[in-house]
């Protein structure tokens, strides 16, 4: 008397492989295609545009940054710029801190409420 099903033998034969092995490929094409598309592209875009906006700051401006201060640009270098963030109080930033350049009076107005 045996406590195991004789049935279980014929499951353990090696299934046989349908369709076209190019498929899976095609598949593995696809999805990397998808992938660069939705998320490595517009990554890139992204960041192609924070670097112009980067690069074209000048003294004056008044920018947000990812910390969310706001303040105006008074020196600029090379990596750092110094935000003054209220009256004669200022901070030294990364460039590449940056979030957002503002229209000007932005500050005042954000004061005023």
């Amino acid at each position: 008397m045996s406590f195991f099903i004789e049935s279980v033998h014929a499951a353990a034969e090696p299934a046989a492989q349908s369709g076209d092995p190019m498929s899976g490929m095609l598949f593995f094409v696809g999805m990397l295609a998808l992938m660069y598309f939705l998320l490595i592209r517009p990554q890139q875009k992204r960041s192609k545009e924070h670097k112009k906006m980067v690069e074209a700051i000048t003294k004056g401006d008044e920018i947000v940054t990812n910390g969310g201060m706001l303040g105006k640009i008074t020196e600029m270098g090379d990596q750092y710029i110094s935000l003054e963030i209220a009256n004669n109080i200022e901070v030294k930033l990364q460039r590449h801190a940056i979030a957002t350049v503002l229209p000007k009076g932005s500050i005042k107005a954000v004061q005023k409420k």
